[in-house]
């Protein structure tokens, strides 16, 4: 069997912006800016959250009129939620449209994930998944050229992550004759 199928995952363990910039992890080369950006960037996560990483859910997707009351109330449906916050644009305010919920514990946060991801939220189909900028190693968030978001238009793609898994490379087989 080929190596590379033999460890392949749908998903990253271990972020990596040239491998999240392919639909199937193969890349060797960067093919856009934004990847380039990635590779050469350093981030640290914020020191001063008080959230503990693994029961916290970043969640996405959201309607630009939903408020942090909103996600309490939606997300009280599957356990106590200790904060939530809704990340806004520093210079006019506005909603980035997407946000972190922090749940009582760890089941409650992957219940949270399990029986919220893909429901209705003020009329849209929201996203739910673990954060991730303290909980993989090496992550790059979307501003940095990094993250598993993008737009098809923009041809900024990123791939590995639940919104968008790897699709298994094709390896052609090679005959020795």
């Amino acid at each position: 069997m080929n190596e590379v199928l033999k460890n392949w995952s749908p998903y990253l363990k271990e972020y990596d912006p040239l491998k999240a910039g392919s639909i199937d992890g193969t890349d060797t080369e960067p093919h856009d800016k934004g990847i380039t950006r990635a590779i050469n960037s350093h981030y640290q996560p914020p020191h001063n959250l008080k959230s503990y990483p693994s029961s916290t859910l970043f969640v996405s997707k959201l309607n630009p009129k939903t408020t942090r009351q909103d996600l309490i109330q939606h997300f009280s449906t599957v356990g106590e939620v200790i904060t939530a916050k809704i990340i806004v644009d520093v210079v006019t305010g506005q909603s980035m449209c997407y946000g972190f919920v922090e749940m009582a514990t760890d089941d409650q946060a992957k219940r949270a994930i399990r029986n919220l991801n893909d429901t209705f939220c003020d009329g849209v189909k929201i996203f739910v998944d673990h954060e991730l900028g303290r909980t993989m190693k090496n992550w790059k968030p979307r501003r940095l050229g990094g993250g598993f978001g993008g737009k098809k238009e923009s041809g900024q793609l990123r791939f590995g992550g639940k919104m968008r898994p790897f699709k298994k490379p094709i390896i052609p087989h090679i005959r020795n004759n």
